[in-house]
């Protein structure tokens, strides 16, 4: 797979599958995959996200089209933290992405919001008059 711009792990594929650390099953090894497990790796090993406070590929209503968001993040109170949205490395993280995330963001409320395609990355806090971008992705406090 290509190398990502995201901290290296001892992940486990064998075949096209690659092993969720959240899930805790095996898992189709995408390009995005790839993607998102190196995230959830940032997450959980650099940030000190609990593992327990995941969504991943959560699924909601967003009009009337039944959508998943890759990485959701909850707080200790259950409400939504941090919105990420994956893209495979090949991927160009255009505005067409960031109204995707947003558009979810609508249904979701997160305090942050990101995406990334391994490579580069983007994250945006939310403010009184809307989300401010900023360059550090938060550690998780409990």
């Amino acid at each position: 797979m290509h190398p990502l711009k995201l901290p290296e792990f001892d992940y486990q594929v064998e075949g096209n599958n690659i092993f969720c650390q959240v899930r805790k099953k095996w898992v189709v090894l995408t390009p995005e995959e790839w993607v998102r497990q190196h995230f959830i790796n940032l997450l959980v090993a650099h940030l000190n996200y609990p593992k327990g406070l995941f969504k991943l590929e959560h699924s909601m209503r967003y009009f009337k089209n039944q959508k998943r968001s890759d990485i959701s993040v909850l707080d200790k109170g259950g409400e939504m933290f941090l919105l990420v949205e994956c893209k495979a490395p090949n991927v160009k993280l255009d505005q067409k992405v960031v109204n995707q995330v947003s558009a979810y963001n609508k249904v979701l409320d997160s305090q942050y919001l990101a995406i990334t395609n391994g490579m580069t990355h983007f994250i945006w806090k939310k403010e009184e008059l809307g989300f401010k971008q900023i360059k550090e992705f938060p550690f998780y406090q409990s």
